[in-house]
């Protein structure tokens, strides 16, 4: 079992302000995200839950805003009612060249019990990339 952060770094062809948006928005964040979020504010405190329902197991997400400078950074504690375990994603923005670089990492993911095959870490590091790599970047590409 590792402890290093999940990592993903991606370059986008639009403003900075824009992938701010795509990722704070919960407009936005239902069109590539997740489609069932109640609602989402990059607030300091601010918390939602939602359920996924995956390989037949329901996995009701809690999450809870921790850290944001807006159109910089943004933290979420990330959690799963019924199952051990709790973790921090960090969604973190820069500005390189008119591209915005978005440098991802979850932290914590190796706490979620490991026995249950949708909390592996090759799963999740999967997971992440079809969000960031090929969801939030289709989005943005669109939009």
């Amino acid at each position: 079992m590792t402890d290093s952060p999940i990592s993903i770094k991606q370059e986008f062809n639009a403003s900075i302000d824009k992938v701010w948006k795509a990722i704070t928005d919960k407009n936005q964040m239902i069109k590539w995200y997740f489609e069932n979020i109640p609602d989402f504010k990059p607030t300091v405190g601010f918390e939602t839950r939602f359920n996924i329902h995956h390989n037949g197991k329901d996995y009701l997400h809690i999450w809870k805003v921790t850290d944001v400078i807006p159109i910089q950074k943004i933290v979420y504690n990330w959690k799963y009612e019924g199952y051990t375990g709790d973790s921090f994603v960090i969604w973190e923005l820069n500005t390189e060249d008119n591209k915005t670089i978005l440098k991802f990492s979850h932290h914590g993911q190796s706490s979620f019990p490991q026995d249950n095959p949708d909390f592996k870490r090759e799963n999740c590091t999967q997971g992440w990339i079809y969000f960031i790599q090929e969801r939030l970047k289709h989005f943005l590409d669109l939009n």
